[in-house]
């Protein structure tokens, strides 16, 4: 089966600069990308007025969480492994539906995106392409959910982990089980901490021995780092990819460049709750918090990038903030605004650099001959003005490994809750008999 995506402007995804170009798809891949093909019996896609790119890559998406609010939901609430499962293959359609083509899940509840990942794979359920890891390897610190977590045990997504034997124990187990990377959260938060990001709560023989032990066999390391240290001594560990990498200093900074180990801010989550907070009755403190966190870590970011570390992106979708299918453009959008890429730049780093994520970079995430073929047509000049991807109206058609996609059968009907799924609050606050007066 041929399909031929006509008329369109192409953004090929590597930088190159757009042009008018058909893409003519056989099989799984892409056979040519050039003006005036044709091809006999060929599926025709008319592109005209729109913009043909790569399919979205979500490098930091969380598909099992279904969107809490809190983290006392995520941890006490989601607590029925099958349930969790059946809603994470329902949301997966949302993705597909805002031109994500893939995406990574570092950590899930339960371990369900191995199962998940398998599913979409055998083509028992709809979904885009799919990399996970297990649990979050986490010590009894807590990472971001602190004394929420056990000081030993699985709870939610995470899994804690007090010795070396125990660490060595855990990877082996995920591995077994069929992860794809192996994440651990780095940096977590203590209740008298006093300084800004996150405390780091691996010691760097620790996070080597992470590293050697995956490495032994073939699965690639990620760690979530809020913070200077964690940063330095993940990239000397050998991580192969960090989540965050806020707050870096020219320590830092140096030892990233020289491990050349990819980025991934995802600031689409403080950038929502920065700006669109008051929204939600969002706490001002915490507005100004997350947005000084984007101001002081952009100029180090792009310090990297030009030093060629890649950037990835990807969106913390998952939460109430981010929700699925909603805001998988933004962080393109803060790449251009807030770290000062181009928006050619930044699409690359949400389309051929993402790749990286789903272990397929060379393999998909471009438009050129020989790729596997996960295209989007979107209407407007997203070369010019990335938000155009924003708009789910605007995206026309999505090709996956070869095939264009019926955008109806995607659309999910208004769904509600399962029962004890979320917190149920009596109020916004607590009743004072001031209050009544």
């Amino acid at each position: 089966m041929s399909v031929l995506i006509r008329g369109g402007t192409v953004v090929d995804g590597l930088g190159a600069a757009p042009r008018a170009a058909d893409v003519l798809i056989e099989g799984q891949r892409i056979k040519a990308v050039e003006p005036g093909l044709d091809a006999a019996d060929a599926e025709v896609v008319d592109a005209s007025g729109c913009t043909v790119m790569p399919g979205l890559i979500d490098t930091h998406c969380h598909i099992s969480f279904d969107e809490p609010s809190s983290n006392d939901e995520l941890f006490f609430h989601r607590n029925r492994e099958g349930l969790a499962a059946i809603i994470a293959a329902a949301n997966a359609k949302k993705l597909l539906r805002a031109g994500v083509t893939g995406f990574l899940d570092a950590d899930s509840l339960f371990e369900v995106g191995v199962d998940l990942r398998d599913a979409i794979e055998a083509g028992i359920v709809p979904g885009p392409r799919m990399a996970t890891g297990g649990n979050a390897l986490l010590t009894s610190v807590g990472g971001t959910a602190g004394r929420l977590i056990p000081d030993e045990g699985r709870l939610g997504y995470g899994k804690v982990v007090n010795s070396n034997a125990e660490i060595v124990q855990e990877v082996r187990r995920q591995i077994k089980t069929g992860v794809d990377w192996i994440k651990v959260h780095v940096t977590g938060l203590t209740p008298r901490q006093h300084r800004e990001g996150e405390l780091q709560v691996w010691n760097l023989d620790e996070l080597k021995l992470v590293v050697a032990t995956a490495h032994d066999l073939d699965v690639p390391v990620v760690g979530h780092c809020r913070g200077a240290s964690s940063i330095r001594d993940s990239a000397n560990a050998g991580f192969d990819m960090i989540l965050h990498a806020t707050y870096m200093d020219e320590e830092a900074l140096e030892a990233v460049v020289k491990a050349n180990v990819p980025i991934v801010p995802t600031f689409t989550f403080q950038a929502n709750l920065a700006e669109y907070g008051a929204a939600i009755n969002a706490s001002r403190e915490l507005m100004k918090v997350f947005q000084k966190e984007i101001e002081d870590s952009a100029v180090m970011l792009k310090r990297a990038y030009e030093a060629g570390v890649p950037l990835l992106c990807g969106t913390e979708s998952g939460f109430s903030l981010t929700p699925y299918g909603e805001w998988h453009y933004r962080e393109l959008e803060v790449f251009v605004r807030d770290i000062g890429l181009t928006p050619l730049e930044a699409i690359r780093c949400a389309t051929s650099e993402a790749a990286r994520g789903l272990l397929m970079h060379g393999e998909t995430g471009a438009l050129e001959a020989g790729r596997l073929a996960d295209v989007l047509v979107v209407a407007g000049e997203v070369w010019r003005d990335v938000t155009c991807l924003g708009n789910p109206e605007s995206v026309r058609s999505v090709v996956l490994d070869g095939a264009v996609l019926d955008l109806q059968a995607l659309q999910l009907p208004p769904r509600s809750d399962p029962p004890g799924w979320r917190v149920s609050h009596y109020g916004s606050h607590i009743l004072h008999w001031s209050d009544t007066q």
